[in-house]
């Protein structure tokens, strides 16, 4: 189905013959309609929806079932609403499995074509919280490189990596390649990793890397990456936009 070719901002109005003879609620029939254009990208992503009292005059239902009707796609994590700024279709969400790989591998293998922008790249000397992040001894030479990620022009994810220098890639292939694709091609294989994820607020700074208002929600990851010898080879600190991203666990009952 091609996808609606309407401006953004410009409200969608859904027209459809709603059957108030069937046993099936107002509210569902409009909302699965919707939930289908949503589903199969004819409603992009950002695309605002008309809102609540609209929706209820134009297709003559009650106000609280039009409300109903939205509710259910919010549920569902298709639809956005935030007062003052309308209801808007949910960003793609990257749904990541929890493993030893890297981002840009993952969002490429899921359909994405991502994009990095190194926002910093230091060589300097370990001090003793980077010492102790990478197993190092202080002032030993390492690198510092923080890079924020896009996907759909829209950046995702601050990721911040210390690695020991003799390990690290340079500026420019950071600029093109992934962290780990970068490591690989130096014949250092990773096979093991401690990891930790959390959540917290974006800070202000954080919140206008990643085009969100400040206090949002922000998905966190802490990794440390071993090579055979059980030699740390990168330790990275990674915050994503929580409404586009999380992560997908396997669990078993061993």
């Amino acid at each position: 189905m091609a996808s609606d070719q309407g401006n953004l901002d410009e409200p969608f109005e859904l027209s459809i013959d709603l059957d108030r003879t069937s046993s099936t609620p107002l509210y569902t029939q409009i909302a699965e309609p919707l939930e289908h254009l949503i589903s199969t990208g004819t409603l992009l992503p950002g695309r605002l929806i008309e809102d609540e009292i609209s929706m209820a005059c134009r297709l003559s239902v009650s106000r609280p079932t039009a409300r109903r009707a939205l509710q259910e796609l919010v549920s569902r994590g298709l639809v956005t609403r935030r007062r003052g700024v309308g209801t808007h279709v949910t960003p793609k969400h990257v749904r990541r499995p929890l493993a030893l790989t890297s981002l840009n591998d993952d969002l490429t293998k899921a359909g994405f074509t991502p994009r990095t922008e190194v926002l910093r790249y230091e060589v300097l000397l370990a001090d003793e919280d980077d010492a102790a992040k990478l197993g190092c001894t202080v002032d030993e030479e390492i690198v510092r490189v923080t890079r924020r990620r896009w996907i759909d022009n829209k950046p995702l994810a601050i990721m911040t990596n210390l690695l020991p220098a003799r390990y690290a890639p340079s500026f420019t292939d950071l600029a093109h390649q992934g962290l780990y694709s970068c490591i690989r091609e130096r014949g250092i294989e990773l096979l093991s990793a401690t990891q930790s994820v959390g959540a917290r607020n974006a800070s202000e700074v954080e919140a206008d890397l990643l085009h969100i208002g400040t206090g949002s929600s922000l998905l966190t990851m802490e990794r440390t990456a071993y090579d055979g010898a059980g030699a740390a080879v990168e330790y990275g600190l990674h915050y994503y936009d929580a409404q586009r991203y999380s992560f997908k666990f396997t669990l078993s009952s061993e």
